[in-house]
């Protein structure tokens, strides 16, 4: 297994760059983060840099009814494969940046979400490889539009009410060398925990979900798999904070705003 190392991409000075967190301080590195990145030697302290978000994804993908628990409550049957939509990469947003509510879209819903990183490219490969192709793994809040979600009763749009711009918050870090299957999402909202769930009550074992994914398309370098959210989503409103935890990877904390009405 990959050690356990956290990735993070950060702003200082100007300048944008990568590296490892080491307590509270950055171990700077050069190259590519997912081609044998090298150390430079140098250290910046957390505290004097900026977090972006830890990946910039070519493509994101998000999983419906994928964790059984909430499947249960909502009467959901059971799929059969898969079942995922898109989210536009121009959603994604660093830590501590606001989400910011797109106007007149009404309810706006909060999921935590263990999101994959892919490290490798992954064309149709078997589930007892797919891992080899897993970068880490990073936290997610996977914000929805609710009411446009159905508001055509032709056409399910989802892409378009998970995609607005600062809907799909990521990091702090990216982790390497954790079993997902051990890990807990916990999520809060202002300070009141709202979600506590295990991965283990996954219904697609994520290497399950690469290998079939990447049968239907070619996974790249940096793209992002969300595994879906289980019991506890619900709505924000403006001026309160939504954190996503996941042990061993770190806490993702983003304030709702108010959508900007132009002049």
């Amino acid at each position: 297994m990959v050690p356990n190392t956290r990735w993070v991409r950060f702003d200082h000075e100007g300048l944008s760059g990568f590296g490892t967190l080491q307590g509270p301080t950055i171990q700077v590195h050069e190259g590519e983060m997912f081609a044998a990145p090298r150390a430079t030697g140098r250290t910046l302290d957390l505290a004097d840099v900026k977090l972006s978000m830890p990946v910039r994804p070519g493509k994101v993908l998000a999983l419906w009814n994928n964790y059984m628990a909430l499947a249960a409550k909502l009467g959901l049957a059971d799929p059969a494969e898969p079942l995922y939509f898109m989210k536009a990469p121009s959603s994604c947003l660093n830590p501590g940046e606001s989400i910011v509510a797109p106007p007149g879209q009404g309810k706006i819903v909060f999921e935590g979400e263990l999101a994959i990183v892919i490290g490798r490219r992954a064309k149709a490969v078997s589930e007892a490889a797919a891992l080899d192709h897993v970068f880490g793994y990073t936290c997610c809040n996977d914000v929805t539009a609710a009411e446009v979600l159905n508001r055509d009763s032709t056409f399910a749009q989802w892409v378009r009410a998970k995609s607005y711009d600062s809907f799909c918050p990521l990091g702090p870090c990216i982790a390497t060398g954790l079993d997902p299957s051990t890990l807990k999402v916990r999520t809060w909202l202002d300070g009141q925990l709202r979600q506590d769930y295990p991965v283990a009550d996954i219904r697609f074992s994520v290497p399950r979900l690469v290998s079939l994914i990447s049968h239907d398309m070619t996974l790249e370098p940096g793209d992002v798999i969300l595994c879906g959210t289980s019991i506890g989503v619900g709505s924000m409103k403006p001026g309160q904070t939504v954190e996503v935890e996941i042990e061993g990877i770190g806490r993702l904390s983003n304030r709702f705003e108010a959508a900007k009405v132009s002049s």
